[in-house]
């Protein structure tokens, strides 16, 4: 097998870097509890080895090829992110009637079993339903993939290098954004803080909608 290990490992390394959806659903899950935050970070990975398997095994490129495939996933996408954006934004205000209605409810009051389930799933749908991330496969990849062997059995070897440094970027990510939990008890930084993510995941939905 040979494949170019220096320039894949910095071409990762950069898109880890540059803030996208799924930086915002594992910071603002972090912020909330740290297994959350976890689980949305390994939700993150699971729907990056979904789009490993499209690509290994052709998927993307019919989804690549098919402009009304490609467009639907994007929608699909922008769907969600904007189903996320709202979420924030409701329970900003839901935090605003609390601050007179009585104490507000801790964000991590839930069992660790829903918690888990729900970071897990953020994660994960943002990630797979990113058309950015099949393309990175299918057009990323093969550019640090070589002759002499399986094209097949090097991007899975890329893909899963890639998964193992996110999930390291991610954790290490989770650690410093839990930090943030005891600013965001004060109610006054958690309604702001629910108002920018939710307004920067709906800005994000909106902006890949209309580029479909």
């Amino acid at each position: 097998m040979s494949v170019d290990l220096i320039g894949f490992l910095g071409v990762v390394l950069v898109a880890y870097v540059v803030p996208g959806p799924d930086f915002l659903v594992v910071v603002r899950s972090a912020a909330e509890h740290p297994s959350k935050g976890r689980a949305a970070a390994l939700g993150a990975q699971v729907g990056l080895c979904v789009h490993m398997l499209a690509a290994a095994i052709g998927l993307s490129v019919i989804a690549a090829r098919s402009p009304v495939v490609y467009d639907a996933i994007k929608l699909l996408g922008a769907g969600y992110l904007v189903h996320l954006g709202v979420r924030a934004v409701l329970a900003a205000r839901r935090a605003v009637r609390q601050r007179h209605e009585g104490p507000a409810v801790p964000a991590d009051s839930r069992s660790g079993g829903a918690r888990w389930r729900s970071g897990f799933a953020q994660g994960f749908f943002t990630n797979v339903l990113n058309p950015k991330a099949a393309l990175f496969f299918l057009s990323i990849l093969p550019q640090f993939v070589h002759g002499g062997g399986s094209t097949t059995r090097q991007i899975f070897f890329l893909g899963i290098l890639d998964v193992l440094i996110g999930i390291v970027y991610w954790f290490a990510l989770v650690a410093v954004a839990a930090r943030l939990r005891a600013l965001l008890a004060r109610p006054k930084f958690r309604r702001r803080w629910e108002l920018t993510t939710g307004w920067l995941f709906i800005a994000i939905g909106i902006g890949v909608a209309a580029a479909a």
